[in-house]
């Protein structure tokens, strides 16, 4: 009789990676300290040396996995984790609730208009809807865009918890593109306050001259910022006379997309 072989249990410890299963094991301990933990704490809740701690946490902060405080030097979890399941679980299902806003969008502007996310310390672009105009923007699906000049980017900052947008805001780099990019957090942050009181986001030329961009954050069912839609043109077709109008606009369409998500439900359910 052929003898067959035992499938792999979990417990078998040939099968394992030791660090890998650290690397997680850090990662899960950190989702229950969103305040974060520095690299001696972690050690010592979970009884691995220094040094492992040490040079596993610091190749998960090399590839966007944490992020570092670097006052307290306290490790968090990063949004690429986030990221990384709207890609494999919601984006089909944002596109499908998108997509048909994104082409309205485009008709009452005529400009290109895009959808993408943070991920890390950028913005990722996941679709466009191409505009009429002869001369139009084109931006290549996953391109990665600076953080401190995007409208989109500023849109989703301006609604995080106020804990991830200044631990975000310190890891950014604040690149000079031109004299009207923002070069300090101080006054990242008062661009900030107005966004969240205007309720949409602006790029006036900051990363390139002479493009203006319009920004709104589309909303999960938790009021969390998931997704910036915006829109692009040149500052002679988009001049600055009218960034309020196309702002109001896109809160008003964009806000059919956060609906569609679940955003206002979860307090209608509560309120029942």
């Amino acid at each position: 009789m052929t003898q067959l072989q035992n499938k792999p249990s979990d417990s078998d410890s040939r099968y394992k990676v030791p660090n890998l299963e650290r690397g997680l094991r850090i990662m899960e301990l950190l989702l229950d300290h969103p305040e974060g933990l520095a690299q001696s704490e972690l050690a010592s809740k979970l009884g691995y040396s220094k040094t492992s701690v040490f040079r596993i946490t610091m190749t998960l902060l090399e590839y966007g996995y944490l992020i570092r405080n670097e006052e307290t030097k306290s490790l968090m979890l990063s949004r690429k984790l986030l990221a990384m399941g709207t890609k494999a679980l919601c984006e089909q299902d944002l596109m499908a609730n998108a997509i048909d806003v994104l082409r309205s969008l485009r008709d009452a502007i005529k400009e290109t208009v895009l959808i993408g996310t943070i991920a890390g310390d950028e913005l990722i672009v996941l679709e466009q809807v191409l505009g009429s105009h002869p001369f139009k923007f084109s931006v290549d699906k996953g391109a990665r865009l600076p953080l401190h000049t995007s409208a989109p980017a500023k849109a989703m900052l301006a609604l995080m918890p106020q804990r991830e947008r200044d631990a975000i805001i310190g890891r950014m780099r604040f690149t000079r593109f031109n004299d009207h990019t923002i070069v300090t957090p101080e006054a990242f942050s008062v661009e900030l306050n107005t966004v969240v009181k205007d309720g949409y986001a602006l790029d006036r030329g900051e990363q390139l001259s002479g493009i203006h961009c319009v920004a709104a954050a589309v909303l999960d069912r938790h009021g969390y910022p998931v997704a910036g839609v915006w829109t692009t043109g040149p500052a002679d077709r988009i001049p600055a006379s009218v960034l309020p109008e196309i702002g109001r606009l896109l809160v008003v369409q964009v806000g059919l997309i956060s609906g569609r998500l679940g955003y206002g439900l979860l307090c209608q359910t509560m309120q029942a």
